[in-house]
């Protein structure tokens, strides 16, 4: 505020002149200037949070989507597929069923090694198991097939089938059966390297099985030496077995099996002749 004196002779008064007030329009202009910096603050932290929001939502959706996608791929046959020991097995039995011993060839390796509980010894070689199945082929016939019930697989190409045979899709009696493969790799497929096949006995001993366990295990307990040194060479005592089964017991058991043989023979043609009368008469 100022005052200004008039000497004119004139009453002297007093005249207000307003001045800009500079203090508090600074400070004025500063806080405005604050509330607008504290703004623009929050709206980039907002942006922020929008756009690190957007992201995370984006790569959830990528990673809920994928799953999907690849599941898709896959049926769709995009990604191919590796061969399994299931689909292995699956094939290696219907190439058997569809007597194509060509391709059953192309999954049995050059060392494959089978041992089926039907033969004393096992068969080795691509050669000797090829010349097996060839037979089993040939003895199947026409309508006889292998029906899978359970194939499974494990760590290490490990597979096995649980199976039986039907014919004309009704199941044979005393053919069921449990197959265990070992298979390897070979370029893009999986071959046979090794196999153990179990097959149903048809004769069941029952509980006679037990008391003969309980007998053996009895005798293997009273002469432990004699039970290792047999069970490190049982060889040998089947040998002298079977000497003595050829000297004593083997002319009466081969008499008895040719009487057998003629009986089945005579057995046999009566059974084409009523075949044959039956035809004629019930045309």
């Amino acid at each position: 505020m100022a005052t200004v004196l008039n000497f004119s002779g004139k009453t002297p008064s007093q005249r207000m002149c307003l001045k800009p007030m500079a203090g508090p329009a600074i400070s004025s202009m500063a806080i405005k200037r604050t509330c607008q910096f504290e703004q623009n603050k929050r709206d980039a932290l907002q942006h922020c949070i929008y756009v690190k929001r957007k992201a995370e939502n984006k790569q959830l959706n990528d990673h809920r989507l994928f799953p999907v996608m690849a599941a898709v791929q896959r049926s769709s046959g995009i990604y191919p597929s590796s061969p399994s020991p299931s689909d292995t097995i699956k094939k290696f039995y219907k190439c058997i069923n569809e007597k194509n011993l060509k391709q059953l060839g192309d999954y049995i390796s050059e060392d494959c090694y089978i041992e089926e509980c039907s033969f004393n010894t096992p068969l080795q070689g691509k050669k000797e198991v090829m010349n097996f199945f060839e037979q089993l082929i040939t003895g199947m016939g026409q309508n006889v097939k292998f029906c899978i019930q359970r194939v499974c697989e494990g760590d290490e190409l490990i597979g096995a089938a649980n199976w039986h045979m039907e014919w004309k899709d009704k199941q044979i009696p005393y053919t069921r059966g449990c197959s265990f493969f070992e298979f390897s790799k070979k370029g893009e497929k999986i071959i046979l390297k090794k196999a153990q096949i179990v097959i149903e006995s048809p004769i069941k001993p029952g509980t006679v099985v037990l008391s003969l366990l309980k007998t053996v295990t009895a005798l293997f307990d009273g002469f432990p030496k004699t039970t290792d040194w047999f069970l490190k060479s049982p060889h040998i005592v089947f040998q002298w077995l079977w000497k003595i089964y050829t000297i004593l017991f083997a002319p009466i058991v081969d008499s008895y099996l040719r009487l057998w043989s003629l009986a089945a023979r005579l057995l046999s043609y009566a059974y084409y002749i009523v075949l044959y009368i039956a035809k004629f008469f019930f045309k």
